[in-house]
């Protein structure tokens, strides 16, 4: 079982999920933000992944409390928040994470209550599994993350390594020393808060980097890039 490991959904493809599933891969991200992912789709994928025994996760479309409640009214294990800045900046939606006292979410006897009234544990259990990882992707969020992590309804981070490079004034994203500097600066950052923080690692060398820093979760394969491997394989393979 990949525990420490999970897979990008770039469009809401049930099959997909289940091939993910079968191949040994226990929790799933989906990029809600830069896909078209229905209602009812997201809905039939959070069904789907839990029936499966599977965690899910939403990176949702903005730093909005309204993604952020409608997400967890799914019942999806977690939100990735992406377009943080300054905590100033995410306070509202970080805070909708979690039920009062800690935060400001609302009660909906839905999906994430099993269809009916709160045990006793419910919300205390709900602020302490539902995970809020605020994406660290901009050169704000990055020189704000202590103050990020150290808000109590912050469970921990989720690198953006591409945009964060961008932010931070660099050309692109190629695990340079630089980028490597960053990352480790944040794994450090998360550290000493005591809180987690997963990255996407698409290469071994980041994967091994990564793992070295302590992380929690390690992103290893996207939707798209899984397809375009596999097609290539296809073609490359082709006698004639």
């Amino acid at each position: 079982m990949l525990d420490n490991y999970a897979i990008w959904m770039s469009t809401p493809n049930l099959d997909f999920l289940e091939m993910a599933h079968n191949a040994g891969f226990t929790s799933v991200v989906c990029d809600v933000e830069h896909n078209g992912y229905s209602p009812d789709r997201r809905e039939a994928l959070v069904v789907v992944a839990k029936a499966l025994g599977m965690k899910i996760f939403f990176k949702i479309e903005a730093p909005e409390p309204v993604w952020v409640q409608r997400a967890l009214d799914l019942d999806v294990d977690g939100v990735i928040i992406p377009h943080s800045g300054r905590l100033e900046d995410v306070k509202a939606a970080v805070e909708t994470t979690k039920f009062p006292p800690l935060g400001t979410r609302s009660f909906a006897a839905g999906r994430s209550a099993k269809f009916s009234a709160p045990d006793a544990d419910y919300f205390e259990r709900c602020n302490r599994q539902i995970l809020c990882l605020p994406m660290i992707e901009t050169a704000e969020a990055f020189e704000d993350v202590d103050a990020l992590l150290g808000h109590d309804c912050v469970d921990g981070i989720f690198v953006g390594p591409f945009d964060l490079a961008l932010t931070r004034g660099r050309p692109t994203y190629a695990f340079t020393d630089a980028d490597r500097a960053d990352i480790a600066t944040l794994a450090t950052a998360a550290k000493v808060a005591g809180k987690v923080w997963w990255m996407p690692t698409w290469r071994p060398e980041e994967q091994s980097f990564a793992h070295e820093n302590g992380v929690s979760i390690r992103v290893i394969a996207a939707e798209h890039q899984v397809i375009t491997i596999g097609l290539n394989t296809i073609i490359s393979s082709l006698k004639n």
